[in-house]
This record gives C-alpha cells, sequence and structure tokens, in this order.
C-alpha cells in the first residue's frame, strides 16, 4: 500500500509519525510525507529518508481578517495541489497528526474518496485536527478525554502516542558512557526546550548547592539553546561541579540521554511524555503555562492522576512546593520505583504498532 502521512509545525506532530512510518515500512508498504516547505518537518523528515513533498500553509489571526484571507487562499491552493499529487501517487490511505498543512491534504483525500485516518497527540484537540474529525474514518487518540471533541465516538480507537525506535533502543549502559556518567550514580535529567523553559532552568539552578549535596548525583541539564548563556551564567560551576552537573544547549541524542537517566523533570509536551513514560522514568512535570487550551497540563494530569509522575505549575516553580517533590523523587527510591511501575499501564511502547494497525484496516 501507498500511505500518505501529513502534519506540521512542531515536532510533536512529526516525531509520532516518523515512529508509524518506521513500522509501516517494516511491513512492505511505501510511506510518503507531506509538509510544509518552511516547517521542522522538511528537515526531520529528509532526514529520516522519507520522501517528502511541500505543500503551503499557514494560520490566522482572527483579529487580523486579512490573515485569515490570506490563511484561506493558501489551504485552496494546497488542496488544489495535493489532489494531483494523489493523481500521481495513487494513495491507499492518508494519515493526519495535525498542523495546519494537515488540513489540504486531508480534505483533498476526502475530495477523492481516500480514507483519512487522524492522530492526536494531546489530550486536548488541535485545530486542523477536530477539522479532519468530522470525515475522518478513523481517529485515533492518546488520551481519552481529547475524544470529547468528535461527534461519532464510534471513529474513535485508543492507540497511545507512537515513539521512535530509537528512543525504545537505547539503553542505559550507552547513555551513560556518551555522557561520562558513572554506573552506580544516580542521574537528574532537566530538559525543557527553548520555548518557556526559563522558569523551569531557574527553579533548578537555585538548588544547586542542595542539589550538589547530594552523594553521587549527577544532573544532566537541557537548557534549550537560547537559555544555555544565562543558566551557565547562573550556575558559574566551578571546574570540579561541572563534572557532576553537565550542561547542554540542546541534545540531539535525547533517547540515550532519557536512558541512561534515574528521574526527570520536564515540560508536559506529548513527545515528551510518550518518551519519559516508554522508558518509564519517574518525573516532576511542569506544563507550559501558555499552550493552547492548557493542554499540557491536561497532558500531565493523566500522568499524575496514574501516579507515574508529580505535578507543579510553572507559577509556583521557584516555590518550596517544587524542590519538596524533587528531592522526594531523587532520595527515595520507593518513589521512584512506584512511578516506574505505574508507568507501565500507558503501554506507550506499542503505539506505533497499534497505530499502524489502525491505519492499514482503514483501508
Amino acid at each position: 500500500m501507498v500511505i500518505v502521512l501529513s502534519g506540521g509545525g512542531t515536532a510533536g506532530h512529526i516525531n509520532p509519525a516518523l515512529a508509524v512510518a518506521e513500522v509501516l515500512q517494516e511491513r512492505g508498504h511505501t510511506v510518503l510525507f507531506a509538509g510544509t516547505p518552511q516547517g521542522v518537518e522538511a528537515r526531520l523528515v529528509r532526514e529520516a529518508n522519507i520522501p517528502f513533498t511541500a505543500f503551503e500553509a499557514a494560520g490566522f489571526d482572527r483579529s487580523r481578517p486579512a490573515s485569515i484571507l490570506s490563511a484561506v487562499r493558501k489551504i485552496l491552493k494546497s488542496t488544489r495541489d495535493a489532489k494531483r499529487w494523489f493523481f500521481d501517487v495513487k494513495p491507499d490511505v492518508v494519515v493526519g497528526f495535525g498542523g495546519y498543512v494537515s488540513i489540504p491534504v486531508g480534505r483533498a483525500a476526502e475530495i477523492m474518496g481516500i480514507p483519512v485516518v487522524v492522530h492526536e497527540q494531546n489530550s486536548v484537540m488541535g485545530m486542523a485536527n477536530k477539522y479532519l474529525a468530522k470525515h475522518a474514518k478513523t481517529v485515533a487518540l492518546t488520551y481519552e478525554v481529547a475524544g470529547s471533541a468528535v461527534e461519532d465516538a464510534s471513529k474513535i480507537v485508543v492507540t497511545g502516542n507512537p515513539v521512535r525506535s530509537s528512543v525504545l533502543a537505547a539503553s542505559r549502559a550507552a547513555g551513560r558512557e556518551m555522557l561520562g556518567v558513572p554506573d552506580d550514580a544516580l542521574m537528574l535529567l532537566v530538559f525543557g526546550g527553548s520555548l518557556g523553559a526559563r522558569h523551569l532552568n531557574s527553579a533548578v539552578v537555585a538548588l544547586k548547592e542542595k542539589l550538589l549535596d547530594v552523594e553521587n548525583l549527577y544532573v544532566v541539564h537541557v537548557t534549550g539553546p537560547k537559555e544555555l548563556e544565562a543558566v551557565e551564567d547562573a550556575l558559574a560551576l566551578s571546574e570540579e561541579e561541572k563534572k557532576r552537573w553537565l550542561v547542554f544547549g540542546y541534545q540531539d541524542r535525547m533517547g540515550e540521554t532519557l536512558a541512561a537517566s534515574d528521574a526527570v523533570v520536564s515540560r508536559a509536551g506529548a513527545t515528551s511524555l510518550a518518551e519519559i513514560s516508554a522508558l518509564h522514568l519517574p518525573s516532576l512535570l511542569v506544563p507550559f503555562p501558555f499552550a493552547t487550551e492548557d493542554h499540557q497540563t491536561k497532558n500531565a494530569q493523566a500522568y499524575v492522576a496514574g501516579g507515574a509522575a508529580y505535578l507543579v505549575s510553572d507559577d509556583e516553580v521557584e516555590g518550596d512546593g517544587f524542590a519538596t517533590l524533587l528531592f522526594s523523587m531523587i532520595e527515595d527510591e520507593a518513589v521512584r520505583e512506584r512511578m516506574r511501575e505505574a508507568s507501565k499501564q500507558f503501554k506507550t511502547k506499542d503505539a506505533a504498532s497499534r497505530l499502524a494497525d489502525v491505519v492499514i484496516a482503514a483501508v
């Protein structure tokens, strides 16, 4: 079969698509990808050696009517372009992962009678997925609660959020060797990305002395590229302290880095949570407060309710509660073991295979 995947805007839409692409290709299917020419997907998909075709798409600002007209024009043109492309590649099914580009690609499929599958990574369904879900054959969810946006509940299937094989295959030993962290050390990973990580970074930096007082604790701190210099200045690590507090602006080998960890402090984006749960890592989650409809908080609440994580809101991250929960997780092996066991209920490791089954069944 020929299967077209589409999504764009953030890595959160792309990484699950690439995880499913791996499974579909292993099963002998041809996978093509439709994204925007300037989005992160253009780089990530090509790096994965999947044929990539670009279509223009953009969001709009309701307060600026001109932007709405421009967005609609792009969608209409890209819908026509996608139809012409489909005549050439003859897809059996189209899968939308969110982002504006999936609208014209999905609309073209609907017009041509090609079945559409939608996958929603977050607990709140995005605008593109809401639009396509109306006529999609199947709507696959990470969190059941996101199904409230789907009128026909018979379309819904909960698959979880797929994780790429490079993350699942990563080993603790390889990660520790890469980072230079001893096998017998306790490792805390802190990461928040470049968007909105400042509070999280500041809260951890403020606990520098207490963290370094914990015997044999190593901190791996991925600040986000925009925050690296400020965090390094604030930490002012001595040469001796640098051996136990490793600072990176960006880490392109997150699979190994996560696998090396004993505990994690993180935002609550869909991909981060999927990777954390797939590797059964104890976590303290600080959701990005300005995510659409506060979906990161809703994402995190599912893990907290299941006993797999702690949650602290962004406006309280520099308070005593954050430190109390962090040191509870670091210093108490029983807490970490309880979180590890609880995380297994989310069955993220099998999500890519389950979603691939759904895609094939839609044909």
